[in-house]
């Protein structure tokens, strides 16, 4: 079982096991891209959009690799974990269409639609205090009450796993990058990236990107260990948790370099999505073109995958308006 091996022996064999259990569950999303987008960055960007999947976000990837790769008898009591949002509903959308139960710990400030999403797919909601120390030691009290399989959000082999299938979808459907970015919170995204380009196109760069107000990630990189913020604040509300030792594991190897932007950069490169890929997606998605903007040096020239990871907004509490 992928649970009890270290992230350190995933092999890409992992990976296409992964893809062949969870196609029935997800969607082959589209790669999209914008002329202006372009003409404004230098670069040949090509978006992956993990926002059209059914529960709005790539974690369903991982998570239907989790929840269908269990045996009838873990199963049985369902699974549970901690999330700021996006796996927790893609746990929650998994577990329905396997028919098992599934409880999720949710910071108290996650965004309502998110914790609408974890409700439709089934899932119940236990809430904490926006903070990992208390995420966690909610979790442990669920987890004992409920006895479910506790599916990390990303520091998990099986998680991982799935994860890197999206990338191996886009280097299929591009013909191949010079480089790919997506953002970083825990690094379960950029971890399954780093399995499946490193095995597959070895001469791509990998970057990373991440809020300059949440940007442990950054200074774990620059320091070569892990530095770990107990309750950062930004408008990425699903890049506020720290990496760990699995994630670490393929960060601190694959990794070409890790960029960070502002929440006004944020934002402001979030408005340019909607406006000219016309596609709905969350602030965390918008970090990587932020930082493309903000470093063209890096891109221009290159044909660069980048990796939009969920489209779950509250409609009602966009980050411009009332700006």
């Amino acid at each position: 079982m992928l649970d009890h091996i270290p992230a350190a022996d995933l092999t890409i064999e992992d990976m296409r096991a992964a893809h062949e259990r969870i196609k029935p569950y997800i969607r082959r999303t589209p790669v999209m891209a914008s002329d202006y987008l372009n003409e404004r960055t230098g670069a040949e960007l090509f978006f992956k959009c993990e926002n059209f999947q059914e529960a709005g976000a790539f974690k369903v990837r991982g998570a239907c690799n989790a929840v269908f790769g269990l045996s009838d008898d873990m199963a049985e009591k369902g699974v549970c974990t901690h999330s700021s949002g996006n796996h927790a509903l893609s746990l929650s959308y998994a577990a329905g269409r396997r028919g098992i139960p599934c409880n999720v710990v949710m910071p108290r400030t996650a965004p309502q639609a998110k914790k609408d999403a974890v409700r439709r797919y089934g899932g119940t909601i236990t809430e904490c205090e926006p903070s990992t120390s208390s995420r966690e030691a909610t979790f442990a009290e669920v987890q004992a009450r409920t006895g479910g399989e506790f599916v990390h959000p990303y520091n998990d082999p099986r998680v991982i796993a799935g994860q890197a299938t999206c990338s191996a979808e886009l280097l299929e459907q591009t013909g191949g990058v010079d480089a790919v970015i997506a953002p970083i919170g825990g690094g379960g995204m950029v971890s399954g990236t780093c399995l499946t380009v490193s095995n597959l196109a070895p001469h791509t760069a990998i970057y990373a990107a991440e809020p300059e107000q949440a940007d442990d990630a950054y200074r774990s990189f620059k320091a070569g260990h892990i530095i770990a913020d107990d309750a950062p604040k930004t408008i990425a509300d699903g890049l506020l948790v720290p990496l760990k030792e699995n994630t670490w594991h393929f960060v601190s190897k694959n990794v070409t370099d890790i960029f960070t932007a502002s929440d006004d950069e944020i934002i402001a490169a979030m408005k340019l999505t909607w406006k000219y890929l016309r596609v709905v997606m969350e602030p965390s998605s918008a970090v990587p073109l932020a930082t493309i903007l903000k470093n063209p040096d890096v891109f221009r020239g290159k044909r660069v995958g980048v990796i939009i990871t969920g489209g779950n907004v509250d409609l009602d509490k966009l980050p411009w308006l009332g700006a």
